[in-house]
């Protein structure tokens, strides 16, 4: 699963004192010096846990290489055997093969020996060092002298998952049957939780994206380059995926090399990181959801109550630019559907359902969106076909079921959960939708994919195999929408909510099931806008070269995004301004929950 990281213009520059900055650490070298010496200077043992993907092996050569001379023990020895792990994780893992079950109640114990456990408790001492995923579990943290905390942001270490090279618990070396679902539906929550345990607790945190070039600081320090960065508008790190219906605007905007096709790339959400500019020799680079210690200040306290641990908002843009009249077949996504929350919650133990909206950035020559089913059309039959075709065989007629609708910019599709669609290309969309999963997951549930071939990423072609449908889900939670309700209740219509002479600001209407709002702020030079301490904004420049954004009380609280760029403004900013430069108008599109 081909993923690429975007780095035009994502740092986040933020002020912090100079004994903060001046006790963040940079380079290998000199991060295991200043470890090392605090292992020989420690009183007791010293842990070393980290998320996956962390080279801990690296890590303890290095530290005897610098002269440590200490018991090492790995966090592996206290493991159960493979075989009562596999068990314990199989009704995470399940046999569905699309999806999982959240393991939201597991922690990293329930895969360790209790009698292991006790016994290295009982010999932690001056000398010992325990490193590895879980090594300063709650069990065993009072033990010792001395934390640190290795953390990676998620690319990274999903690309040594797909390659074969990731170690997972209990193992030695990489597992060549570790699968996805293992990760995203039960190990990702046993992580989760020991970092949200160990966080708040640490001594060092420890960058350790990047083997060859760690970064530490005191946990003083990152909490307070963390608070800092809840005072500034927040930008993150893109992620640019090719596929299918994968299109070619993205050519003019940036250069991501080795990207051939983009299908979408996402421009805020849980699973993306942040590039922190403290004024160091190197930038620090952690994951996003790092923010949500402070839950209250990123999303607000609704959120919070009523979604722990879930950043529940995304922003994605659909490529759907092609320099020549293609097919539809080629241009379009699969038709799909989406559920709804009580639907997760019940099938895959989820918080939310995927609400999702389709804003048109940019249209093109027969700009086109497929939404419903036009209103004298057999859905039985539909419905039968797809499952006799399977994405194996092409269903010719297809086009006479599913409802088209042409697109300019500015429309605004609502897709509540049930709602059979799909992006029918020649037009650029911004997806403003809810993120039903702490770790990140995605619920589609496609049911035909026009029997096409997929991306190979390795020749850069389609020639991949079809990708795999999801029937029973989706037309257990399609309600079928014919055409007339399309057309009255999901095409939604902005109606002007403020009008100052300097900017205005409207709103589309929806339907009760949606849970947020979609905005738009139009202004010539600068608009104003507020999130009441209680509401976390997603804005994207949607019109224009280049946007500020600031606080109106500290205007030095600030970043610039540019067109097609988004921003995360925390719940707790407050007043904010948004000014550019250059004539004409510009809009900013936003979105954010309808309670707060």
């Amino acid at each position: 699963m081909p993923l690429y990281e975007g780095r035009h213009n994502v740092e986040n520059r933020i002020k912090i004192s100079e004994e903060a900055r001046n006790s963040v650490i940079c380079g290998t070298e000199a991060v295991i010096a200043d470890i090392a010496a605090a292992i020989c200077a420690a009183e007791g043992a010293v842990a070393l846990d980290g998320w996956y993907g962390v080279d801990f092996a690296d890590v303890v050569t290095r530290l005897k290489n610098a002269g440590v001379e200490a018991e090492f023990i790995s966090a592996v020895s206290l493991f159960k055997t493979p075989e009562e792990i596999a068990v314990y994780k199989q009704p995470f893992i399940t046999d569905d093969p699309g999806f999982g079950y959240c393991n939201m109640e597991g922690r990293i114990i329930d895969l360790m020996d209790a009698e292991k456990v006790a016994a290295l408790k009982a010999q932690l001492k001056k000398g010992i060092v325990v490193y590895g995923y879980g090594a300063a579990i709650p069990e065993l943290f009072d033990g010792y002298a001395k934390t640190f905390y290795f953390d990676k942001t998620r690319q990274p270490m999903l690309w040594q998952m797909w390659d074969g090279k990731l170690i997972p618990f209990a193992a030695e070396k990489p597992s060549g049957d570790y699968g996805w679902k293992e990760y995203y539906y039960c190990d990702y929550f046993l992580l989760h939780f020991q970092k949200h345990f160990i966080i708040e607790k640490m001594d060092t945190y420890v960058e350790a994206v990047d083997a060859a070039a760690l970064k530490s600081m005191p946990r003083s320090a990152y909490d307070e380059i963390v608070t800092t960065m809840l005072k500034y508008p927040v930008k993150e790190v893109e992620i640019y995926q090719p596929g299918p219906w994968g299109a070619y605007r993205y050519k003019d905007f940036w250069d991501i090399k080795g990207l051939e096709c983009n299908a979408w790339n996402e421009l805020a959400g849980p699973e993306l990181s942040i590039l922190i500019d403290v004024g160091t020799e190197d930038m620090i680079n952690m994951p996003f959801v790092n923010l949500m210690q402070y839950p209250n200040e990123l999303v607000g306290a609704y959120l919070n109550e009523n979604y722990p641990h879930l950043f529940p908002l995304d922003a994605w843009l659909d490529d759907g630019y092609f320099p020549e009249k293609t097919p539809a077949e080629r241009i379009s996504m699969p038709v799909h559907t989406h559920p709804s929350t009580d639907y997760v919650k019940r099938h895959f133990n989820e918080p939310i359902g995927r609400y999702e909206t389709y804003y048109i950035a940019e249209a093109y020559e027969g700009a086109n969106t497929w939404m419903g089913f036009y209103n004298d059309v057999d859905l039985e039959e539909w419905e039968r076909k797809c499952r006799e075709s399977n994405n194996l065989t092409e269903i010719p007629d297809w086009k006479d079921y599913v409802c088209n609708w042409p697109s300019n910019v500015g429309d605004l599709y609502l897709i509540p959960p049930g709602t059979d669609h799909c992006h029918g290309g020649n037009q650029m969309v911004l997806e403003l939708d809810t993120c039903p999963s702490i770790a990140g997951t995605e619920y589609s549930f496609f049911t035909y994919d026009f029997a096409r071939h997929s991306w190979d990423d390795n020749t850069k072609t389609m020639t991949g195999k079809p990708l795999k449908m999801h029937m029973d889900h989706s037309f257990n939670v399609s309600k079928f929408r014919r055409e007339d309700y399309v057309d009255k209740k999901l095409r939604a219509k902005p109606t002007v909510v403020k009008w100052t002479k300097d900017y205005w600001l409207d709103r589309y209407s929806s339907v009760p099931e949606m849970p947020f709002e979609i905005e738009r702020l139009h202004y010539y030079n600068k608009a104003e806008y507020d999130t009441e301490g209680k509401f976390c904004h997603i804005i994207t420049l949607t019109v224009g070269r280049r946007a500020r954004i600031y606080s109106k009380k500290n205007p030095e609280l600030c970043t610039e995004i540019n067109l097609f760029q988004a921003a995360v403004i925390p719940a707790s900013f407050g007043e904010y301004v948004i000014e550019s430069e250059g004539d004409g108008s510009k809009t900013c599109t936003l979105v954010r929950w309808k309670k707060g």
